[in-house]
């Protein structure tokens, strides 16, 4: 079997459309489906139920898709071991963050790291849900959360306080408060709904001051991302319980009962027991040691 054309089916399964799979494969949406109507004349057999909101596999289309799965992990480890067979470190490192962690904390630091490793050409895949690092669709992860895979190995980077933060404009014009019971004058933004966040406990702060068993206070506005809940922040609409690696640094916004600390959490570098010996996956993870020791101080 051709691995192109496996490669393209593989491609257009895991994406469930033909217009993102070319765009990850980098092909026209013609030469893609091209390449999976040859295969499935080759095979003879329909591969997917073709569908306006996009593709479908069939039954023997997932059949395939398990073992296209397989192989392309398979391949994905082979490239990493070729790839860390050179003298010195180089080549694609594909890594996953969520997109807080990623864009604000992770991103302005590999500017440092590529000082560095020149040849080590970071690949940032940002998602607040898990990609599958066993199988290879990333290399290595910074993830908020313990991995709960025994094939996977991970390393503590760093404990991550929370705070309150809201913009100056917005306690200019509402007052700052100065006790717990203040909040309740107060407007809140959020992650929302709370139990799909990322983190364990983001609505701690409606929650702060209130008694057992009381409701918490009602959001204003929620967000589905951090990155939204510390924008709208920014932009006056009230105060929010931050992770501090998203807002500490930020200029615009400025700690509401700083004395008070939110749930505390962990930040873990994660990689595949097979990339145990990689050279970038070494490299990157000692730089990330000492860029969150240095931010931890």
């Amino acid at each position: 079997m051709d691995w192109d054309k496996l490669k393209s089916f593989h491609a257009a399964a895991e994406a469930g459309s033909l217009t993102a799979a070319a765009d990850t494969l980098g092909l026209s949406q013609s030469a893609l489906s091209r390449q999976i109507t040859a295969l499935e004349e080759q095979l003879g057999i329909k591969l997917f139920h073709r569908h306006a909101r996009g593709l479908l596999l069939t039954e023997p289309g997932k059949l395939l898709y398990r073992a296209a799965h397989d192989i392309s992990a398979k391949v994905a480890l082979a490239e990493a071991m070729v790839a860390d067979s050179r003298d010195k470190p180089s080549g694609d490192l594909r890594v996953t963050a969520p997109t807080a962690l990623g864009a604000i904390w992770l991103a302005p630091r590999l500017a440092a790291f590529n000082a560095a490793y020149p040849d080590i050409r970071i690949r940032l895949l940002l998602d607040d849900h898990e990609i599958d690092i066993a199988n290879l669709e990333a290399e290595c992860a910074i993830r908020p959360w313990a991995s709960t895979q025994n094939d996977l190995v991970q390393r503590k980077l760093m404990q991550v306080p929370q705070h309150l933060y809201a913009s100056r404009g917005y306690l200019q014009k509402r007052g700052v408060p100065a006790s717990p019971a203040d909040l309740d004058d107060h407007s809140f933004v959020q992650y929302g709904p709370p139990s799909m966040a990322p983190i364990p406990n983001l609505d701690w702060g409606t929650r702060l001051g209130r008694a057992e068993g009381q409701s918490p206070r009602e959001a204003i506005i929620e967000a589905n991302t951090i990155n939204a809940v510390m924008k709208a922040a920014e932009a006056g609409l009230g105060i929010a319980s931050l992770p501090d690696y998203v807002a500490r640094e930020n200029e615009k916004l400025v700690r509401v009962l700083p004395e008070i600390e939110g749930p505390v959490f962990e930040v873990y570098f994660v990689y595949p027991e097979e990339l145990r010996g990689s050279s970038r996956i070494s490299v990157f993870r000692d730089f990330l040691i000492s860029e969150a020791k240095s931010w931890a101080g």
